[in-house]
């Protein structure tokens, strides 16, 4: 193994230990999105209508319209600390490609987000009737589509990161 990828893995394993321990530390910022999808979900049949029929039809796009908000709900953050503390020029400055502290940052949120969005759909699934051949293609979808909307969403809120209200 050559000496850059060494230090190569050893950069990108020290940045997402750092991404981990800072979103570990803002509790709120990792329970506010599920909380919102949690409320919205369990609110929409009180506001529509309870009929099982009509929800099965329409939980599968409720619940992927809801993770999509949940997700963009937590993109503000994503770039904001970093930015108000200095580091992101800090960052822009290191030896490491700034294509891979992005990654590390971007595959974060998804980790922390995206995927107990997905590992909570299912629950929330049943709660709106969700015929039971959906659920695998639910989880599927959201997986990799909850990792899209992180990516597409980085892009948003790195460009609006100096912004006071950028959400």
């Amino acid at each position: 193994m050559s000496l850059e990828t060494y230090s190569l893995g050893h950069a990108l394993a020290a940045s997402l230990k750092r991404e981990l321990l800072l979103a570990v530390r803002q509790k709120s910022e990792l329970f506010n999105p599920l909380l919102f999808f949690l409320v919205v979900v369990v609110f929409v049949p009180l506001g529509i209508t309870p009929d099982k029929h009509f929800l099965a039809k329409l939980a599968p796009g409720m619940i992927w319209v809801f993770a999509l908000l949940a997700t963009l709900l937590s993109l503000e953050s994503l770039f904001k600390a970093d930015f108000e503390d200095g580091s992101l020029e800090q960052m822009l400055v290191s030896p490491l490609s700034l294509f891979w502290i992005v990654g590390v940052k971007v595959f974060c949120h998804w980790l922390l987000t995206g995927v107990p969005l997905t590992l909570l759909a299912p629950v929330l699934g049943v709660m709106l009737f969700l015929p039971s051949e959906a659920y695998l293609g639910l989880i599927v979808s959201l997986l990799i589509g909850t990792a899209c909307l992180s990516l597409i969403g980085a892009i948003g809120a790195a460009l609006t990161v100096s912004l006071r209200r950028g959400g």
